[in-house]
């Protein structure tokens, strides 16, 4: 900015707390031309820019208290700027941002009005993820979220998954198993500090009325909670589509293309050989799209030498097909693919990438790609691609704009090339994860299985969510099976039974069920778990039967499936309060496991030896409890004893059974026991993150300190607990705690309060289909 429109931008902003306008700079500084010339250099209308300048000369007059006009600026300015004049205020701007003062302007100003849900509106390519992106790390916000919304419908992220990743990995919290439960955290959370939330290219999720389509309609309930007047947070969604759901409240602001000179600047900083004439036409061909001005200078810079006139001389006559940008990427596309195949090759390939959960791929995830070029040439393949403009780079980490996205997944589909370069990215996802630390290596880890569906390979995607790893608690798990530890599997409730559906009845068919049945439990819906474990110990079975010929492993591998399944029977039933049953269940797993006669459902798989012999301990724990409730005390304390020789501490591997353990020595009155046990089980969750555990350890202290009249503080841990378990939406325990906690209000001769949480206890039960559990708690309450 030249001295005199320097000073003249200070002292307007000074007198009225607005800056000069990107159009009126211009008219400043090129009072020399007419104003049908200022106008093809910025992009609008002669009557537009005379009435900008009509309003201009107005207010410059009344604050320079004479007369000003388009001829005499000249004369004018000198007399009033100081000869030590230094500008006092620099004008609001981004760095690494051309362009988008008035933009930015704009966002201020309709942030400051409490418009606080903005929709960057405009044609792809414009600049709304950069400016949106910009300005959100910009405006000091304690946290900025980002949901990069995926080109294609089919590869959209669930909300339900959003939301659970931004409580785990922003907000340190746990989900609820259902969308509501989160929701309800993460609004807690929003009024409690500024967050800025990005939501970008949102037009995939919309339908042709600007409505969220059907399989995607919760993201209502998300923005509703986002735009909330009561929270501090500011949300810029970017789309090229006009957003219409009625129940949102939100601004649109369309973003329009770059000015002619955001154009000048930007190719001047590329070090273009600039010729003013050819550089207007062009600018005035594409509309001032952002992205149109990044790929023609890389085009230039890499094809012409920095030649802008020769490159447009060339290309001029293609006009009206080149303003188009979906059109210009194609052709650019075409050129790679003439002067550079490897490099063209690379970025077909790289649109089998989401670009989500990661949303930037790191430079060997192109290496993966590259399996046909030879070492010494994959460097200069990526470096062509960002040169061009046809890749977006930061740190070692690449990605693709949308629209190159969606030209470089065209042509891949088109291509034979399709199948294999999906089977190299999964093995890629598959191979960066080698053990799982925190909730973004598993989801890193999942990236595979998209992979795997997006080529109709469901067998192949079942083994990503059977793939097991040493995780955080040192557990060698399943990646469904940790994605479940770390509350991320929700989504997995709708995705399992695709697959069960898709592949045929082997192995990995009984363990989806296994794993299927353990989110079912935990959700409530102990119906359909018991359904799924008898699938999975079924199918086991007859896997066994049916193969002529095992090697050790894999009878080892059918059997752990069936003793496993037993187990979580018995446990499910226990939750159902049908002590019986669940007793037979353990019963028979033991007397597989030790090759004796059960006192319940026989089994295939009867061995000789005691490889399992870990899930029969498993086993005698849970029948010792499940005989403490019947009330045979002296068998369940016998057993509990064996039991704790066998365990001697609580450990990620057995926290859960060793709290088990403690509630059967509350059960048969070894109070100090028990206190010791669920005091070591807390020493261990307390620090890993072991929500369910920790709640259902606080309600066994609860329970030995009322026995011993410790009213005060039974309450106070079942308090406690009962806020934990609501955090994560655990229904089967959270029922039992508002039934233990009923039970300490009757103590305290609090009718009202103890019938409340009894009536909150059946509601539960009852939603569980859980009848003996009911009869339980009414029988209590009438007490």
């Amino acid at each position: 900015m030249i001295a005199n429109t320097a000073w003249l931008d200070d002292l307007v902003f000074r007198k009225t707390g607005d800056r000069i306008s990107e159009l009126q700079l211009l008219i400043l500084e090129r009072c020399d031309q007419t104003y049908l010339e200022i106008a093809d250099a910025y992009g609008c209308t002669e009557g537009h820019a005379k009435d900008v300048g009509s309003a201009l000369w107005k207010l410059l007059s009344e604050l320079l208290g004479e007369k000003v006009t388009k001829k005499n600026l000249g004369i004018i300015l000198p007399r009033h700027i100081p000869v030590d004049f230094k500008p006092s205020v620099e004008r609001p701007t981004l760095r690494g941002l051309v362009g988008r003062v008035e933009a930015i302007e704009c966002l201020n100003s309709l942030v400051g009005k409490g418009q606080k849900a903005i929709v960057l509106q405009g044609e792809g390519g414009v600049g709304k993820t950069a400016l949106a992106q910009k300005y959100l790390h910009s405006q000091g916000f304690d946290l900025v979220l980002e949901l990069l919304m995926a080109k294609e419908t089919t590869n959209i992220t669930s909300a339900e998954r959003v939301v659970e990743e931004w409580l785990q990995r922003d907000f340190n919290d746990e989900p609820g198993l259902e969308l509501g439960i989160s929701l309800g955290r993460l609004r807690r959370h929003l009024r409690q500090r500024r967050v800025g939330v990005l939501v970008d290219n949102l037009e995939p999720a919309l339908d042709h009325q600007g409505r969220f389509i059907e399989p995607h309609r919760h993201y209502v309930e998300l923005l509703r909670v986002l735009t909330e007047g009561q929270g501090q947070t500011v949300i810029l969604m970017t789309s090229c589509d006009r957003i219409s759901e009625a129940s949102l409240n939100v601004t649109h602001y369309r973003l329009p293309g770059l000015s002619y000179l955001a154009w000048q600047q930007f190719f001047e900083m590329g070090e273009l050989e600039i010729e003013t004439a050819s550089l207007q036409e062009m600018h005035h061909a594409y509309g001032g799209n952002a992205k149109a001005m990044r790929v023609l200078r890389g085009t230039i810079s890499e094809d012409y030498d920095g030649d802008l006139k020769s490159y447009w001389r060339d290309h001029r006559n293609d006009l009206l097909v080149a303003a188009d940008l979906k059109n210009l990427v194609a052709n650019q596309v075409n050129r790679l693919q003439h002067q550079a195949p490897e490099s063209y090759r690379l970025f077909c390939r790289l649109g089998c990438y989401r670009y989500q959960n990661p949303a930037t791929v790191p430079t060997a995830a192109l290496t993966t790609l590259l399996w046909d070029v030879p070492e010494a040439n994959r460097r200069q393949a990526m470096v062509s691609l960002r040169n061009r403009s046809l890749a977006d780079y930061h740190k070692g980490q690449y990605w693709l704009h949308p629209v190159l996205r969606a030209e470089a997944i065209a042509r891949l589909r088109n291509s034979d090339q399709w199948q294999a370069t999906n089977q190299a990215a999964a093995a890629y996802w598959t191979d960066s994860v080698d053990t799982i630390t925190q909730p973004q290596d598993a989801l890193q880890a999942l990236e595979a299985y998209y992979h795997y569906v997006a080529i109709d390979d469901y067998a192949a995607a079942a083994q990503v969510i059977l793939n097991s790893r040493t995780n955080q608690w040192n557990q060698y798990l399943s990646l469904g099976s940790t994605l479940y530890r770390f509350g991320l599997h929700q989504s997995l409730l709708t995705e399992i039974p695709v697959i069960l559906e898709r592949i045929g009845s082997d192995s990995s068919f009984s363990e989806l069920y296994n794993i299927l049945g353990d989110f079912y439990w935990t959700a409530g819906k102990i119906h359909a778990a018991i359904d799924c474990q008898k699938q999975a110990r079924e199918q086991a079975i007859q896997q066994y039967q049916a193969a002529e010929s095992l090697t050790s492993h894999q009878r080892y591998y059918l059997r752990m499936l069936e003793v496993d399944a037993l187990l979580s029977l018995g446990l499910y039933h226990i939750d159902l309060w049908e002590l019986e049953t669940a007793a037979g269940w353990f019963e028979a797993l033991v007397a597989m496991v030790y090759d004796r006669p059960a006192s319940a459902e026989g089994t295939a798989l009867a061995a000789t030896h005691t490889d399992h012999h870990r899930w029969a301990e498993k086993a005698s724990l849970c029948l010792a409890l499940a005989k403490s409730y019947q009330g045979q005390l002296q068998e369940a304390k016998s057993l509990a004893d064996t039991a704790y020789r066998q365990m001697s501490q609580a450990t990620g591997r057995s926290a859960y059974f060793m709290q088990i353990l403690g509630q059967t020595y509350v059960n048969v009155e070894c109070f100090e026991q028990a206190r010791l046990i669920f005091k070591q089980v807390l020493t261990h969750v307390e620090s890993s993150s072991y929500t369910q555990i920790q709640a259902k350890t606080l309600i066994g202290l609860a329970d030995i300190n009322r026995r011993q009249g410790e009213l005060t503080a039974a309450l106070r841990q079942q308090q406690q607990a009962l806020e934990l378990l609501q955090t994560i939406g655990a229904q089967c325990d959270l029922a039992e705690a508002w039934f233990q906690l009923g039970v300490t209000h009757q103590l305290q001769q609090r009718a009202d309060q103890s019938q409340d949480s009894f009536d909150q206890a059946i509601k539960l039960f009852t939603q569980m289909n859980a009848p003996q559990q009911v009869a339980k708690v009414t029988q209590q309450a009438r007490l």
